[in-house]
């Protein structure tokens, strides 16, 4: 629901803060897919934080904090 409350009115970015965090392996590939396509199809940037490197790596591009530092910041390829 909060990511249809979310892209009703069109945004230029999503914010999402662990948005697989609950659920279940199947129920979280649905979700990337979808945030995937936002992005491909309508051209929403997402911007995703997660601790989950199997999510991570949907991701065009990951970077990796470190203390509250960037550690790495690179391109990536995404498995859809």
């Amino acid at each position: 629901m909060a990511i249809a409350r979310a892209i009703v009115t069109g945004p230029a970015v999503l914010m999402a803060d662990e948005p697989t965090g609950n659920l279940d392996t199947a129920r979280s590939h649905e979700i990337m897919e979808l945030l995937v396509d936002l992005n491909n199809r309508h051209g929403i940037t997402i911007v995703m934080v997660t601790h989950e490197p199997d999510m991570a790596a949907y991701a065009k591009r990951m970077v990796h904090f470190l203390d509250g530092l960037v550690e790495s910041d690179k391109r990536n390829g995404s498995p859809t």
